[in-house]
């Protein structure tokens, strides 16, 4: 397959913070429906994240009416899963944050410190965003193929982030060029299992690496997995970028309620996935500073009985024991037959000027 790409970039810049392999992992938390109808949790909720060092906190822009119509028809209605039993019209209308809502909610991000963007689900909601200058926004998976949709946001020159859950190449591949063409110079795709919760032994984590290579784009994930494991481990495969569910409590339930992680773990995410992207440093063999002290305690020859000058070397005088501060074992074979030129005690480290005729 064709690379869709019109230019390489390293990172991208949200707020002035710059998402790329080079810096640390970006973290979102989704807010989504985990406010339960009630706009002063909603609030906390945005205090919360930026208490436990999130970057920004996302949330959703639609009505139940942008999203769905009210209609009885089975093609509207939700069987298992999660949401079973709900008609899609209702389901929104339970999860949906209100458009009322959303200048209060930018303040309070703001106010604390931390970014808030949206993604929007049609027009209307992107229209209203814009007024409220969002500072990028986010392409849900479920329309990942609604390319006039990808169109106009891409049209507003802010950063893009893309979710691919249910995508397959082609569907993939015409996102991204719809995003670049319309003047979309700011992208990151992310890596996606739109199930809820997903299943840990599908998340398929090499999938991030390849989207980077293959469409030549940042990449990230947006996990729906139980616990942060999954995330953290990404960060393996190039996740530049996570966003997670996040709720103040579960016990609060809701629409997404049970795939949502709490404050002690989104903490723990966001410090364990800084600790994962500098472990994995570059490739190199040489020492690091850090294990000098080490050194003493490898293996190296060592006298370990009396020897005068003039005596011949045997296997009773050496052994290959710790400190460090001898010759390497490999020179074992070396100097056994030679002599040595001054008298040893027991306890003394091999060196080479110890030793005649090498």
């Amino acid at each position: 397959m064709n690379k869709v790409n019109n230019m390489t970039k390293k990172y991208i810049e949200i707020d002035g913070k710059r998402i790329g392999l080079e810096y640390k992992p970006y973290i979102i938390a989704e807010l989504s429906a985990n406010h339960n109808g009630d706009i002063e949790n909603a609030l906390k909720t945005i205090e919360e994240a930026a208490k436990c060092g999130a970057d920004a906190i996302k949330i959703q822009s639609y009505t139940p009416d942008t999203m769905t119509i009210d209609c009885d028809n089975e093609d509207f209605q939700v069987r298992g899963g999660l949401w079973d039993g709900y008609s899609l019209y209702h389901l929104y209308k339970w999860a949906h944050t209100p458009f009322e809502w959303h200048a209060q909610l930018f303040a309070k991000a703001k106010e604390v410190g931390i970014t808030l963007f949206s993604t929007p689900f049609d027009e209307t909601a992107l229209e209203l965003l814009e007024e409220l200058d969002a500072p990028a926004y986010k392409i849900a998976s479920f329309e990942l193929t609604d390319l006039p949709l990808i169109k106009r946001v891409a049209q507003t020159g802010k950063p893009m982030i893309m979710s691919t859950g249910m995508a397959n190449l082609d569907e993939i591949e015409d996102a991204i060029k719809t995003a670049r063409e319309n003047g979309c110079n700011d992208l990151v795709v992310l890596h996606c299992i739109s199930a809820y919760p997903a299943p840990f032994e599908q998340s398929n984590l090499a999938t991030i690496s390849d989207l980077s290579e293959r469409f030549d784009v940042i990449s990230g994930l947006s996990d729906h997995t139980l616990g942060t494991v999954v995330s953290i481990t990404s960060i393996a495969f190039g996740a530049c970028l996570i966003e997670k569910h996040f709720i103040l409590d579960r016990n609060d339930k809701g629409a997404d309620s049970e795939f949502s992680i709490e404050p002690h773990e989104l903490t723990r995410l966001v410090e364990e996935t800084e600790a994962a992207h500098k472990a994995i440093g570059v490739a190199g063999y040489e020492r690091k500073t850090v294990e000098n002290s080490s050194m003493k305690f490898r293996r190296s020859l060592y006298f370990v009985e009396d020897i005068k000058a003039g005596e011949v070397i045997t296997d009773k005088h050496v052994r290959r024991i710790r400190p460090g501060f001898g010759l390497a074992p490999k020179y074992l074979e070396d100097i056994i037959g030679k002599k040595v030129k001054v008298d040893i005690e027991r306890g003394t480290a091999t060196k080479w000027e110890l030793i005649a005729d090498v």
